[in-house]
């Protein structure tokens, strides 16, 4: 029992990782967005798409490969799971920074206010449904 729960803290700290690291295309590209002059919503949108991206790639390959599907159908169907559990930390992410917009409140404020949302709606989508242990 102590094992599993030693095994699921280093899950979740490569999980922590992997997410610094698509964190960092996403917030990089939303910056780069915002100074381009697009406005805060659609910036955030798409630089979180980006983030999607660096996500599946670092997840697949670093946090969660033992429960990677193998290729054909069941790789697709679990890669449409990981973008369905994206489209919710998406619209968390849009509707938070969105929402900050129309107060005046600083788009990047609400943007480090959406990554924690975002974080945690994903990791629980993430780790319970997508990649769970038989599911592949």
């Amino acid at each position: 029992m102590q094992r599993l729960a030693r095994l699921a803290n280093l899950t979740l700290i490569r999980y922590l990782a992997a997410s610094v690291g698509a964190l960092a295309v996403d917030f990089g590209s939303f910056l780069a967005f915002l100074s381009l002059g697009i406005a805060a919503a659609p910036a955030s949108a798409a630089a979180y798409a980006l983030g999607i991206v660096a996500h599946w790639l670092l997840s697949s390959r670093a946090v969660f490969a033992a429960s990677v599907a193998a290729r054909g159908p069941e790789r697709t169907r679990q890669k449409a799971m990981f973008a369905g559990s994206a489209l919710v930390g998406l619209a968390l992410t849009t509707g938070i920074v969105a929402a900050a917009s129309s107060l005046a409140i600083d788009p990047r404020l609400a943007k480090l206010v959406a990554v924690g949302a975002s974080f945690a709606a994903t990791w629980v989508l993430r780790e319970k449904i997508v990649f769970r242990a038989g599911a592949a």
